[in-house]
Order: C-alpha cells, then structure tokens, then sequence
C-alpha cells in the first residue's frame, strides 16, 4: 500500500545508535544496590542504565510510561529487579528536574515544537515521536489523516519516530520524514512538502542539512535536546 522512496519508505532505516559516551550524559548514572540481600553487589547493567537514561532525557514518557516500556517492553523476557529499576527511574526524573532549572528560556525543543505547529497550519500533519519505525509513523499520519476535520487542506506529512528520537537524544541528529498524501505524487508534491518543513526549521532557527530531492530525509544538525 505505501510507495514510499528510500529517504522516506519503510525500506530505510538509520544504522542502530551507539551507546552514548558517559560524558555527554545529563547527569551520572546511580550505582544501586538492593540492601539486606546476598546479592549486595547487583545492579543494573549498562545496557539497561542506558535505556533508562535516554528514555527519561526523551522527556515524552511519564514514571508509569517509562516501568511499563522498561520492564515491559523492552525487557519484558528477561530476569530484571524492577524495584532497582523503579529507584533508578525516580532518580533519574529527579535529576532531570534538577538539571531543567540550567536550561536556556528556549531550547531547541521548544523551537521545534513551534515548527511543527506553524506545518500543521500549512496543511502538512506534523507528528513527534510518531511510532517506532517509518512504517509506523507512516500509519500514525494516515490514521491522522483519515480523522482529519478537513482533510481536503491536508498536502502531506512530516514526522520523527521513536528511533529517530533515541539517536538525537544522545547525539543531537534528527532525522525527519516528509511527503505529500498521495505516495503517487512523490516526485512532485512531496518536494513541496520537504521545502515546507525546510523553511520552517530555518525559520526557527534550526540547521536543517537536504539534498532536495525525495530520496533523502531532512537532517536537522547540533540539535541540543531539551525537552520539557
């Protein structure tokens, strides 16, 4: 059903992201210990730590949203101590708390969020966090789409998923999906589309990198991600 080209199909996916370099962490990862055990020396892997870290830094997810994706999602066949994993948590979204009172008036996020709203004013759905692959926020814009109040003035999409999220959370790369409603009309409209949200990013300010055509998605550069 989808006929979307490599810069924006599903066929294309971004290399899996690195673990993150401890010094470009937020804030330093707790060492936890379960007390009264005789496994006083377990903690959490670093695997697990980081997944903790980068989903709390998202800023998209809750404590109940954050348990359910680590012990449940993520993890969920795998022999985890949540009461480790719950502490970690709640240390870490304190953290954050923390570490939010140091951040600039606008940041980055803030930026983008007005992007996104001034696209969906021009008639192109803009949705964050959008799944967790391009054929997932590919569906999540055409559920959209179909709800639409008036779907007549919609020209297209543009979007970020979940994976697109984990690699400009820890390296400030963000990739974003675009095209027009009709997979037909790529190679037209859909370059319309990208040279909307272009101009929209650079109007905010952003350092937007695109080969102009539709066989690349927009890159946008040094994303510091601050969201609050």
């Amino acid at each position: 059903m989808l006929a979307l080209l490599p810069g924006c199909g599903v066929s294309e996916e971004k290399p899996p992201v690195k673990p993150e370099p401890e010094q470009k962490r937020l804030f330093k990862l707790p060492e936890l210990k379960e007390k009264g055990s005789a496994k006083m020396t377990r903690k959490l892997d670093a695997e697990l730590l980081r997944e903790i870290d980068w989903h709390v830094r998202a800023g998209f997810y809750d404590k109940s949203d954050l348990m359910r994706i680590i012990c449940e999602e993520i993890y969920a066949q795998e022999d985890i101590d949540e009461a480790l994993v719950s502490a970690t948590i709640d240390s870490q979204l304190a953290a954050l708390e923390e570490k939010k009172k140091t951040w600039p008036a606008v940041t980055d996020c803030d930026r983008l969020d007005s992007v996104f709203a001034a696209l969906n004013k021009r008639g192109i759905i803009a949705l964050q966090n959008a799944g967790n692959t391009q054929s997932d926020g590919y569906e999540d814009f055409r559920y959209d789409y179909e709800e639409h109040p008036d779907s007549a003035s919609v020209v297209g999409y543009c979007f970020y998923h979940k994976q697109d999220l984990e690699l400009v959370v820890s390296d400030g790369l963000l990739y974003l999906a675009f095209g027009p409603v009709d997979p037909k009309e790529e190679e037209a409209k859909g370059l319309e589309v990208g040279n909307m949200v272009r101009e929209e990013l650079q109007k905010a300010g952003l350092k937007v990198e695109w080969d102009g055509t539709f066989n690349e998605r927009l890159k946008v550069q040094n994303f510091v991600w601050q969201r609050r």
